[in-house]
């Protein structure tokens, strides 16, 4: 993999807690508008632009794009953001529950990413790709980073625990989720050269969160490319910013399946359909959690079953057939309760591991939902090994967790 360090735009100590944000998707423009009132430093008004117009003005409105790159300028004209004078990498922790993953924030190559070293494992849709694409040549800088991982090595392990050990220059817990962010840069000279050499000896990257981030960075890069006559390789552009984690240190969590109705079923009826493929377990009132691969957790009428793919049901040759996202697609969603594409039905809905199995409890309780169904996490490998074979996750697979603090560095293209 090509990498290099760059000149990074980044918030003066005092101010990162004022200035970071979460990420621009993973909360809406009414949530946004809240989070930042009161406080003209935060990068929302940069990231979620429209938080700056009145409520129900378009987000794809060119002008609220032109009022990101304005914004842009007025946080580097009032000190709110400054650029390094010398190109650095970075050093990125996370904290959540008592763990913590490092991670390496670097400009990675947009031609990795045309040429299919940085490996996807999800669709992107066209118009999400454009909304970002518009962002990055607006504002000509990737604001919000990408998050990759890389097959883990211990060189680059004992690297970055030589340079933790050192006083970090962001160290703050953010609020409201409670998950600590620590940032250190990295200065001497052997160092930066030394991590770029061993990324040449890294086959692959994965994108483990940040699809249409990836696709609309590095498409904005290549177009960039083809509009120079001058283009000889080595300009801004032709990078990206990413945080690079080792594969090793990822969180998975579940990413569970709420539905409205049992397409006509009694739930005895539903029950003794899924005995067909599933062993069918009642656990009663206390949450169950799915145990391993292949175990599912289903919450209906109050009462929790454990549900257990019966062998011959699935392929686990296939490195799609073997997802239990696949199974529960195939067995339950599809061929009892009649969802045939994730992506559109109305009648499911998906809901994050990281509201706890409590969240699908209170859906169903509440008459919102009519059942739920909770899977046990993909691995890192599983979604290596998709990757690596060309493939692509179904819909809702994966969700990392802690996402990646927005604001904290800026890789500017020129």
């Amino acid at each position: 993999m090509i990498i290099k360090p760059f000149r990074g735009i980044r918030p003066p100590k005092t101010l990162v807690e004022k200035v970071s944000s979460r990420p621009y998707d993973v909360l809406d423009s009414e949530e946004a508008r809240r989070e930042a009132e009161g406080n003209p430093m935060s990068l929302y008004h940069i990231i979620k632009p429209e938080i700056n117009f009145p409520q129900g003005t378009d987000e794809h409105d060119p002008k609220v794009y032109a009022d990101a790159a304005a914004h842009f300028r007025k946080f580097r004209q009032k000190g709110w953001l400054v650029q390094d004078p010398q190109d650095k990498y970075y050093v990125y922790a996370q904290t959540m529950n008592g763990r913590t993953q490092y991670g390496l924030v670097v400009a990675a190559w947009v031609e990795d990413y045309m040429e299919g070293r940085i490996k996807k494992h999800e669709l992107t849709r066209k118009d999400k790709e454009e909304d970002r694409m518009k962002h990055v040549r607006v504002n000509n800088a990737n604001i919000e980073p990408v998050f990759f991982a890389y097959p883990h090595r211990d060189d680059l392990d004992q690297i970055i625990a030589s340079v933790t050990a050192t006083e970090p220059e962001y160290d703050f817990v953010a609020t409201p989720e409670g998950f600590r962010h620590t940032f250190w840069v990295i200065n001497d000279p052997a160092t930066i050269e030394r991590i770029t050499q061993i990324f040449k000896e890294i086959p692959a990257m994965y994108i483990a969160d940040g699809h249409h981030r990836s696709a609309a960075a590095a498409l904005v890069g290549n177009e960039k490319k083809l509009q120079n006559p001058h283009h000889t390789g080595k300009e801004e552009y032709n990078y990206f910013l990413a945080v690079c984690f080792p594969d090793n240190q990822l969180n998975i969590i579940d990413y569970n399946r709420v539905v409205k109705d049992l397409n006509g079923l009694t739930d005895e009826q539903f029950l003794e359909a899924l005995k067909d493929d599933f062993e069918v377990e009642k656990k009663g009132k206390e949450i169950y959690k799915p145990q391993h691969l292949h175990n599912f957790s289903l919450y209906l009428s109050g009462e929790w079953y454990s549900l257990t793919a019966k062998p011959g049901r699935y392929n686990d040759q296939d490195p799609i057939g073997v997802l239990d996202v696949t199974i529960s697609s195939n067995l339950i969603l599809d061929k009892i309760l009649g969802i045939k594409d994730l992506r559109t039905d109305k009648r499911i809905d998906f809901v994050g591991g990281i509201r706890g199995l409590g969240e699908l409890k209170r859906r169903v309780d509440s008459g919102e939902m009519k059942m739920a169904l909770a899977l046990y996490p993909v691995t890192m490998q599983q979604i290596i090994n998709i990757a690596d074979s060309g493939n692509i996750m179904p819909p809702k697979t994966t969700w990392f967790e802690p996402k990646l603090r927005s604001g904290l560095v800026i890789h500017e293209l020129v």
